[in-house]
């Protein structure tokens, strides 16, 4: 059996070939020690804005820090119910925690003020307390303290 000589475009055409194949695997492993990568790095972190909802869309709860959102879900697991927020950043409201977006001021719709405020007393974290004549119950995280507008 004799064996003869490959021609010119045959080889190049099998060289296209194996460097298709090459350029395919090489992708295909450095997309994949890509993914594990990021699996690696990834924080696992809570997501406690499902814990609250926003009493209207004009409502500003986007910069709350992982810590006054904590709080919420926390009185959310006490309560059994999500706390309604009614007010959260409010920019021009002087030297209040709202102005920094470290307060909520929350309702819990079916739940009485009396349990809203044990349950924001037992949160990790908590800093004031206050509440209102509405029933309306003020929380943030600056330093510790509570109040009552209500006698």
């Amino acid at each position: 059996m004799m064996i003869r000589p490959c021609s010119g475009d045959t080889m190049r055409q099998l060289f296209r070939v194996a460097l298709t194949c090459f350029l395919t695997l090489s992708l295909h492993a450095t997309a994949h020690a890509g993914d594990s990568q990021k699996r690696r790095t990834t924080s696992f972190k809570h997501d406690y804005t499902a814990a609250y909802t926003l009493q209207r869309v004009s409502v500003k709860a986007g910069c709350f820090p992982t810590k006054l959102k904590a709080i919420l879900a926390h009185i959310a697991s006490e309560t059994g119910r999500k706390p309604m927020v009614t007010s959260g950043h409010r920019p021009r409201s002087g030297g209040s925690q709202h102005s920094h977006c470290y307060a909520a001021d929350i309702r819990v719709p079916g739940v009485s003020e009396k349990t809203i405020l044990a349950a924001a007393a037992t949160a990790p974290g908590i800093g004031g307390i206050g509440r209102y004549c509405n029933g309306i119950v003020h929380v943030d995280i600056g330093p510790r303290r509570k109040w009552s507008h209500c006698q």
